[in-house]
């Protein structure tokens, strides 16, 4: 089995502070865990999300100062959010605060109700795929545009006029694309146009393998080598030594253990080795892990000193 790199990822929305996520970065970063992931997004799913929603790179720009080595990013950024000249900006800003720790999740948007209940129009499906199809060519076209030069490009929902392109990230040409999802066409062909990373989320063996085929066939079809994307998966993580630990620790996130031994990466460290090494399989050279407790940093040591060690 190839190497297999594990890295968290987190949902603030379900209820976390800065404060929570900069502990949970840290801790990820001394247990030697690959990234540090969140989610993006303003309203929580099931949850009152108390104390409230907090902005995705705004606390990775916080959380960069605060680290050294642990790469950062999302899964996934929603370009309905922002308009891409601006995050492009950001993005860079922040890859600038890490020293080329950053790395782009982006994806289309998806959940109507954070769009409604903060003001952010909500276009339909074939829109919204549009609009971050236009994203990419234009945080892609802004960050490689060398310096001294101008770009300009001509979208439709987001014409640029002689930008000057800048400022220019720390990683050259560029910080890494994530691209992700289960959709069966544009999903797989954009990613096999501006992504480094390809992840399709809390899907079964079967769906993974049909999602990665599907994008290496893009791939092969605009001349581009698949295996020059990394492929990667993530699933909700529940580990414990005991059963007790393990149903414990799925108590806390209101979850059942018998669906998370199913969906997810959960119960002893031996069944995680194993779960993740059938995707391994597949192709996935990252994986998730789905963090739902912030509090429980033991989890993480558990991770990282009884599953990480057996991955490499």
């Amino acid at each position: 089995m190839a190497d297999i790199e594990l890295r968290i990822f987190t949902e603030p929305q379900q209820g976390a502070t800065y404060d929570d996520l900069v502990r949970v970065a840290q801790a990820a970063e001394q247990l030697g865990f690959g990234a540090f992931f969140r989610s993006d997004h303003y309203l929580a799913m099931n949850s009152d999300g108390l104390p409230g929603p907090t902005d995705a790179w705004i606390t990775l720009a916080g959380i960069a100062r605060e680290t050294s080595t642990i790469r950062l990013g999302t899964l996934v950024t929603s370009a309905t959010f922002r308009y891409p000249g601006p995050l492009a900006i950001s993005v860079a800003q922040v890859d600038a605060m890490s020293g080329g720790r950053v790395e782009l999740g982006l994806g289309a948007g998806w959940f109507e109700a954070e769009h409604a209940a903060y003001g952010i129009p909500f276009p339909p499906l074939g829109e919204r795929f549009d609009r971050l199809e236009e994203s990419l060519a234009v945080i892609t076209g802004l960050w490689e545009t060398p310096v001294g030069q101008r770009f300009s490009y001509d979208g439709t929902h987001y014409p640029i006029s002689d930008s000057p392109a800048l400022p220019k990230p720390v990683q050259s040409p560029r910080p890494p694309i994530l691209i992700g999802g289960g959709g069966k066409k544009r999903t797989p062909a954009l990613a096999a146009k501006y992504a480094d990373e390809f992840n399709i989320p809390f899907a079964s063996l079967a769906d993974t393998r049909t999602q990665f085929d599907r994008v290496r066939a893009a791939c092969t079809s605009v001349g581009r080598d698949p295996a020059s994307l990394a492929y990667s998966t993530a699933l909700v993580l529940c580990c414990g030594k005991t059963e007790d630990e393990v149903a414990r620790r799925a108590a806390a996130i209101g979850r059942d253990v018998s669906d998370l031994r199913e969906n997810g990466a959960a119960g002893s460290p031996a069944e995680l080795v194993d779960k993740i090494g059938r995707f391994g399989e597949l192709g996935a050279s990252r994986v998730y892990l789905q963090t739902l407790d912030l509090s429980d940093l033991d989890h993480l040591g558990l991770v990282a000193s009884e599953v990480m060690s057996q991955l490499r």
